[in-house]
């Protein structure tokens, strides 16, 4: 029993020293974000007064099976401002329904107003969206590949914001940052965007700005065709190949210029079996890459060892939700083995002071909070409540996606799954008829709901553990992740509905 109580705290330990070495990275980060705010962009750009220095330029609309997005998609792109004779537009189409034929009559009345676009198919499927884009590659035009998903709604004025950074010859992407056009849809749209914004400002500008590795988003983005090349192209096998393709060509030596004020606006996912595939997805991918990209990075001669550090916690991201399933689960036997043995005392006061991971991630989360929503009294007591409530649906999220992550570094390989769009604006809107929504439950929400009875044990384990009355020091923790399991099961379950 002893060296069951040992192993337990062991465990433990690591778990909670190791999302201590992530807050500690975001602090980094925040100072980053902050010192980016003092310096001037000079970066040198094409003057598009002069024709001669506009490139040419290729679109590309990577989409499957998108119903319910594609004609907004489509009249959006075909609004860009750009010369005529200087753009293409590739709508690289694998869908296998009949949004097939609707999509080519939208593409053939839209090529009679002068737009150079084509509808472009393929007979299978072979890599996915990485397999698609790659094809569409190998007859583009442009020497620039901007990438947009169906959900993606750039402004008009887009490509004259992108492109004319590709002037530096060192600069191999333009990412920009993504907006949220259904944010205050739902409580789930909220948490969505809550921590989107955390990585497209906090971590993004933190990185970029200190010349670190940060990723292209798979959308909202433009890169040089030659860079694509040079980095080795489009490769599926990880789930994210967006991510893939940027360490291959920051590894290259290219670099990666981060637009903060260019937003671009997209649809958040507004039903959780849709979300629960996107981070799936996501958090897979990204152990993979991890697994992918861990020799390389480490024996890289090119970066100093910051970047490298920096570039492991980034693959190692959605690990940390693994740490965080890892720490809520064992802190409950924790709770028991604190008030047991008298002589561990000074362990715990120790492990005390790891609550400043939280609190790095509260001030870290705020600055991020404040450039978007502004600050104030007011704003900054939203915040607590936002703050909160994400964490707590974070947590709950983590079964889910320790899952994922476990999957992608042990290797298991498994098919890309869409996120499903809807194009709804209003909480009343229906959704229940989108006809690629997942119908079968998954049996993990089984194992969310029993999980919430477990964390509501460890509520009631507070008032009875010990002979002193009680030890209240874990109830706030347990408390938010009953929240949150209690939150993912029911929603999950209503969904089905």
């Amino acid at each position: 029993m002893i060296y069951l109580q040992y192993t337990i705290i062991v465990i433990y330990t690591i778990a909670i020293v190791l999302i201590f070495a992530y807050a500690l990275a975001q602090l980094n980060l925040l100072y980053n974000y902050l010192s980016s705010k003092k310096k001037r962009d000079d970066c040198d750009t094409f003057d598009f007064s002069n024709s001669e220095e506009i490139p040419m330029v290729t679109i590309q609309l990577p989409v499957f099976n998108e119903m319910y997005v594609m004609e907004r998609l489509l009249d959006n792109i075909a609004l860009l401002q750009y010369p005529q004779n200087k753009l293409e537009i590739q709508v690289l189409d694998d869908s296998t329904d009949e949004t097939v034929e609707t999509t080519k009559a939208h593409v053939a009345q839209l090529a009679k107003t002068g737009l150079d676009i084509r509808h472009i198919t393929r007979t299978d499927r072979t890599g996915f969206k990485a397999g698609a884009l790659k094809e569409g590659l190998k007859i583009a035009k442009g020497e620039y590949i901007a990438i947009f998903d169906a959900d993606f709604l750039p402004q008009p004025n887009w490509l004259k914001r992108t492109i004319p950074y590709f002037k530096n010859e060192k600069i191999g992407v333009v990412q920009t940052r993504w907006g949220h056009i259904n944010r205050d849809y739902s409580l789930l749209t909220k948490i969505q965007a809550f921590a989107l914004d955390a990585h497209f400002t906090l971590e993004q500008v933190g990185r970029n700005s200190k010349g670190h590795f940060i990723n292209f988003n798979g959308t909202a983005g433009v890169w040089r065709k030659a860079c694509i090349l040079d980095a080795g192209n489009w490769e599926g096998d990880t789930l994210t190949e967006d991510l893939d393709l940027s360490y291959r060509a920051q590894l290259k030596n290219w670099e990666f210029k981060y637009l903060e004020d260019v937003e671009t606006p997209a649809e958040l996912p507004i039903v959780i079996s849709a979300a629960r595939s996107q981070q799936f997805r996501w958090n897979k991918g990204g152990a993979e890459n991890f697994r992918k990209m861990l020799k390389r990075v480490v024996k890289s001669e090119n970066i100093s060892t910051k970047t490298k550090i920096h570039g492991l916690l980034h693959l190692l991201n959605s690990t940390m939700f693994l740490s965080i399933f890892t720490v809520a689960i064992l802190s409950i036997p924790m709770l028991y083995i604190k008030n047991e043995y008298a002589h561990l005392r000074n362990y715990f006061y120790i492990m005390s002071f790891f609550v400043m991971s939280t609190i790095i991630f509260f001030v870290c989360y705020w600055f991020m909070y404040k450039s978007i929503y502004g600050s104030g009294f007011k704003k900054f007591f939203g915040y607590i409540g936002m703050f909160f409530t994400f964490f707590s649906i974070a947590m709950g999220f983590s079964l889910h996606n320790s899952i994922a992550v476990l999957e992608g570094h042990a290797g298991k390989r498994s098919d890309f799954v869409r996120t499903p769009k809807f194009n709804l604006s209003k909480y009343k809107d229906n959704w229940k008829n989108n006809k690629y929504l997942r119908k079968n439950l998954s049996p993990n929400v089984i194992i969310e709901g029993i999980l919430m009875l477990y964390f509501a044990f460890g509520m009631y384990s507070a008032f009875v553990v010990g002979d002193q009355g009680g030890d209240f020091g874990l109830f706030p923790f347990h408390l938010m992740l009953f929240i949150g399991f209690a939150y993912v099961f029911f929603k999950s379950l209503s969904s089905k509905v």
